[in-house]
């Protein structure tokens, strides 16, 4: 036993009891949520990032962003002087109605096609290069200013 002397005299007060927060329990349930949710969840194999091409805004500018492209407008030429136009509407069916079927769609003159509009030729593999001419001038004397020749090897674009 000590004596008081050696202790300095004095008792010293007990501590406080210190509460200890243990860890270790709450980092395994993080560890395991982790797992859960890796393991649960599933990654979209079809996202995929696209390219857009937006209007340019450093200036002024009163481009419509919600304006699309004009679709073109086909014009087969069969041969034979017959011509089938595709789209909704009920077009001519000889290269000679052809120039008047297109005037009266250009939109200054009531129809719903404005003059800008591309009008495309698609000749028929066979059709004489002659009435692929015929059916391209009769574009142009309806007054449409973006006209050429379908592409043979994709039937997608202009050919001029």
């Amino acid at each position: 036993m000590r004596s008081r002397q050696q202790t300095g005299g004095r008792r010293s007060a007990p501590s406080p009891p210190k509460a200890e927060l243990n860890l270790t329990p709450m980092i395994d349930v993080v560890f395991q949520l982790l797992i859960y949710f890796l393991l649960g969840t599933s990654f979209a194999v079809g996202e995929q990032t696209f390219r857009m091409d937006l209007p340019d805004r450093s200036g002024p500018s009163e481009v419509d962003p919600f304006e699309l492209d004009d679709a073109p407008v086909v014009v087969e030429v069969l041969g034979g002087g017959r011509v089938r136009i595709a789209g909704p509407w009920k077009g001519p069916d000889r290269t000679i109605d052809l120039a008047g079927f297109l005037e009266r769609q250009r939109l200054d003159r009531g129809g719903l096609l404005p003059s800008d509009t591309p009008i495309h030729i698609d000749p028929r593999p066979g059709v004489d290069w002659g009435e692929a001419v015929e059916g391209f001038n009769a574009a142009v004397l309806a007054g449409y200013h973006s006209v050429g020749f379908a592409d043979a090897a994709d039937r997608s674009g202009p050919r001029r």
